[in-house]
């Protein structure tokens, strides 16, 4: 494999990556918290309604999972690509 090769496929999997965590925010934020927001507020969730929890601190939450993913599987991605820092 060449090193042209390898550093394509490489930002290719970075941009997979990066795409599905944009949907994944995408989701979360807009559709959960603004589209959906009527129907999930008929569950309640520890006294408060679920489209208000999503739209308030739900999406923290995920923006946050959502970076410790991104830097674990960045992490596994450069050792994969040997590009990683020891």
């Amino acid at each position: 494999m060449t090193s042209d090769t390898s550093a394509s496929e490489y930002w290719r999997a970075n941009v997979r990556l990066l795409v599905g965590i944009l949907i994944v925010w995408a989701i979360v934020s807009y559709v959960f918290g603004i589209l959906l927001v009527d129907q999930l507020n008929a569950i309640h969730i520890g006294g408060y309604k679920l489209g208000f929890w999503f739209a308030q601190q739900g999406s923290i939450y995920t923006f946050v999972i959502l970076i410790f993913f991104y830097a674990w599987r960045m992490g596994s991605l450069d050792r994969k690509f040997d590009v990683h820092e020891d």
